[in-house]
């Protein structure tokens, strides 16, 4: 039976066929060679075969990364953090379709549910420094209902101010100042200075405690007067100034 001589209409019944010559096939005896294709098998493969794995393999990819200044590397556009004494370091990064795993000088220093979103960040609270260990007790939604709760302004200034840093938790310590400066001045007198500041284009925690501490809130808006405020709030705000909160 020769296969070319036959026309088959499905894989099924091109396997039938091809079963029934498998046989003869590995029986026929070789030509220079004793035995066949059968004995050989039987009198050398077989007890060396082994089961197969529990688990399929599984492709890793691995590569460097560089530790960033908040402490997350970067892989497929999603962030993951590490111990923060590793900021600014080069450390290895295994990556399977599950686990995202990060090595350095040969340890393993953290292991992460791989993430497919985007721009995301997946962060373990015991990688942060201590002040952020201390905001991780807050939360986005926290804040956003307190500043709510004392006016529109506040609100807008604080969801400014989060929108600031790449990572969320950098920003809560700043929030945390301005939305305390209701106890050192009044509800009223922070809501106040939160619209001063969206007026003159400078929703900042910085712009808003200028205000407060020049009574500006308590006082008509002035257009030449706010516009060298915005100029001084400006220099006192740039991003390569930091403000005491960097510090603490």
């Amino acid at each position: 039976m020769r296969l070319r001589h036959h026309t088959f209409f499905s894989i099924g019944q091109l396997n039938v066929a091809i079963a029934q010559l498998l046989d003869s096939l590995n029986e026929r005896p070789f030509q220079r060679l004793p035995g066949s294709r059968k004995s050989r098998f039987e009198g050398i493969e077989r007890e060396a075969l082994k089961a197969l794995p529990a688990t399929p393999y599984e492709y890793v990819d691995i590569l460097d990364a560089r530790v960033h200044i908040d402490y997350h590397i970067e892989y497929k556009r999603h962030y993951y953090s590490v111990p923060h004494n590793l900021t600014k370091t080069t450390v290895e990064v295994r990556a399977s379709a599950k686990l995202v795993s990060v090595y350095a000088r040969g340890q393993r220093v953290a292991c992460h549910a791989r993430s497919q979103v985007r721009a995301g960040y997946t962060t373990l609270t015991e990688h942060m420094p201590g002040g952020h260990k201390f905001m991780a007790e807050w939360s986005v939604e926290r804040f956003e209902s307190w500043a709510s709760d004392i006016g529109p302004s506040t609100l807008h200034v604080t969801r400014e101010q989060l929108r600031r840093k790449r990572l969320p938790e950098q920003s809560f310590r700043a929030v945390l100042a301005l939305l305390s400066l209701a106890k050192k001045y009044d509800r009223v007198r922070l809501e106040d200075a939160c619209l001063r500041a969206l007026e003159i284009g400078s929703p900042t925690r910085t712009s808003v405690e200028s205000i407060l501490k020049k009574g500006l809130d308590r006082k008509p808006l002035n257009t030449a007067k706010d516009a060298e405020l915005q100029d001084d709030l400006f220099l006192q705000d740039h991003e390569n100034v930091r403000g005491s909160e960097a510090f603490s």
